[in-house]
């Protein structure tokens, strides 16, 4: 799709509304690959069996409304392969899909996906910390839930903010298992007579975890079990655009209060930690031209141990070696590889300063 087509299938978009109505439907309106990401929360088709009681016989709150209910697994798989299909059309070539499960759906919805032509990427854990007892004792208690990581085909160019997810880590890479807490307390929501207003409401950590993960500021998200509104609640606090489909009235009254009461946060505070091979290239010999650096000018190893000297075409000349910041700080260390960007500094103010400074500052530009 080139940037006039992507224009008119954006400005064709209900960004940052809620739709009344079938999500498939209202899908197979909407412009074909016009949608950066889908995060889907589909009916579990729980399949409950009479009403579930705690130990002091009080009731359980469970799923049993009447959008979880499917007359049978070949009905329910049905429903799975339609707004699967209408979900694949309306995203980018390099979209994406995250779709939530637990075991009563998730296998079915996996299998679906495959069929339809998505390229699974991760099946990512969310473990509860604070899961729902189980009640009955005849099963383990059920403290986590699935979800599924696809991109729209196998050549899909999907985002990945890998840097940021480590950042939101402590550092560490990011894994697979992801431990976080049920909505609890007051962000659960509650409906005009005090009750849950949702049974299965969501997380926002969980949501800001996916966004922050695989979108960028600007992008647009749409959920097409949309309930209560955390994704779009999310969305917009992140710089995002959404939509949401809901074809429960009350959901969508909620939901809407929700988003009306939530600000977005400040523009320099949507910026994440982009991963080193998104950033643009920038040669050695750039910094050279621009007079950064200037010919003649000698370099030193932040290790102290050895120089070099720059010449007009961007290349070094240290003693017998010449070539590349790489090739030449390879060279002299008698190592396989070298990055010259984190090994060589130059002189100012009678200071070692890495020459990785400059590179950074000329992307700092670009990204203006």
């Amino acid at each position: 799709m080139n940037i006039q087509h992507e224009t008119e299938a954006r400005s064709a978009l209900p960004l940052d509304q809620i739709v009344a109505g079938d999500c498939i439907d209202v899908m197979n309106s909407l412009p074909e690959g016009s949608v950066d990401l889908i995060f889907a929360d589909p009916p579990y088709n729980l399949q409950l069996k009479g009403q579930l009681h705690r130990p002091d016989n009080s009731k359980v709150d469970a799923c049993d409304d009447e959008w979880d209910q499917f007359a049978s697994f070949a009905a329910y798989d049905k429903f799975s392969r339609e707004w699967l299909k209408a979900a694949r059309r309306i995203l980018k070539p390099n979209g994406a899909i995250w779709v939530i499960g637990s075991y009563h759906n998730i296998y079915r919805v996996g299998t679906a996906l495959q069929d339809a032509g998505f390229w699974i990427l991760n099946d990512v854990i969310w473990r509860k910390s604070n899961p729902m007892p189980n009640f009955r004792g005849k099963r383990l208690t059920n403290a986590h839930e699935t979800m599924i990581w696809a991109g729209k085909s196998d050549a899909s160019k999907y985002t990945f903010n890998y840097e940021a997810l480590k950042e939101l880590n402590e550092g560490i890479q990011m894994r697979s298992d992801w431990v976080l807490p049920i909505c609890n307390g007051n962000e659960r929501l509650k409906n005009d007579e005090g009750q849950k207003a949702h049974p299965t409401q969501k997380p926002e950590s969980l949501l800001h975890r996916v966004l922050v993960g695989s979108t960028s500021p600007g992008d647009v998200v749409l959920d097409p079990f949309f309930g209560t509104g955390t994704t779009g609640a999310v969305a917009k606090k992140l710089g995002r655009h959404f939509i949401g489909i809901e074809r429960e009235e009350a959901y969508r009254k909620v939901a809407q209060k929700r988003i009306d009461n939530t600000r977005r946060y400040d523009r320099t505070s949507l910026e994440v930690t982009r991963s080193k091979r998104a950033e643009p290239r920038v040669p050695f010999g750039q910094l050279v031209e621009r007079g950064m650096l200037l010919p003649g000018e000698q370099l030193k190893s932040l290790n102290g141990r050895h120089s070099a000297k720059i010449r007009a075409d961007g290349t070094l000349v240290a003693r017998d070696t010449r070539g590349s910041i790489h090739q030449v700080g390879a060279a002299l260390e008698g190592a396989p590889s070298c990055n010259g960007w984190t090994y060589w500094s130059f002189k100012r103010e009678g200071k070692q300063v890495p020459i990785d400074v400059l590179r950074q500052q000329i992307r700092a530009e670009m990204r203006d």
